[in-house]
């Protein structure tokens, strides 16, 4: 090859790197991502004690729990009959996925109760350490039970099919949905059918 012929593009090469690029701005855009299932999304949320959600997150299918806990938590904002609404509950329980320095460090920071146990590399890391490691990661069993209200928080959203097989290809219009079917379940806790 000449290097007049290294110089020329192939218009077939370029057409390809364009076409990929527009599909990853559009997978990026709809808020999609690779797993082992294919193209799907990721919904983050919390839920209070009466399987009631207070706050979603939309990421692609790939990513992972710990690094979306803080947004997650920043969106929490309960309303009372007075004043400004809370934004710091008292406790925050989750699993073994959520257990890193910086989840527990935000909580620190927030003055809220970390109900979250200890992986087992990251106590067997510290206790490597020996005295260096710090101290063991304590958590109240009893209220960790409860953790399950999120799984059944989910389980209510899934009701609605299209938010459990993601029929809409937009990020904003999946996001109103789940915020739709959100108020509704705030609606029925607050008015029981008898």
């Amino acid at each position: 090859m000449t290097p007049a012929e290294e110089a020329e593009p192939d218009p077939e090469r370029e057409e390809r790197r364009r076409q990929r690029r527009r599909r990853r701005a559009r997978l990026k855009a709809a808020a999609l991502g690779r797993s082992r299932g294919g193209l799907t999304c990721k919904v983050h949320l919390s839920a209070d004690r009466r399987c009631r959600p207070l706050s979603f997150v939309v990421t692609p299918g790939q990513a992972a729990d710990s690094p979306q806990f803080s947004a997650v938590l920043a969106g929490v904002r309960v309303r009372g009959p007075v004043g400004r609404p809370r934004t710091r509950p008292g406790a925050v329980a989750g699993d073994k996925a959520y257990s890193s320095r910086a989840n527990r460090a935000h909580l620190r920071r927030r003055k809220i109760k970390a109900v979250i146990p200890e992986k087992a590399d990251q106590a067997a890391n510290r206790k490597k350490k020996g005295a260096r490691g710090g101290r063991p990661v304590s958590h109240d069993a009893e209220l960790y039970k409860e953790r399950n209200t999120v799984e059944r928080c989910i389980n209510k959203i899934k009701d609605w099919r299209g938010l459990a097989t993601r029929f809409d290809k937009r990020p904003d219009s999946y996001m109103a949905g789940l915020q739709l079917r959100g108020a509704v379940i705030w609606l029925r806790s607050l008015h029981p059918a008898t």
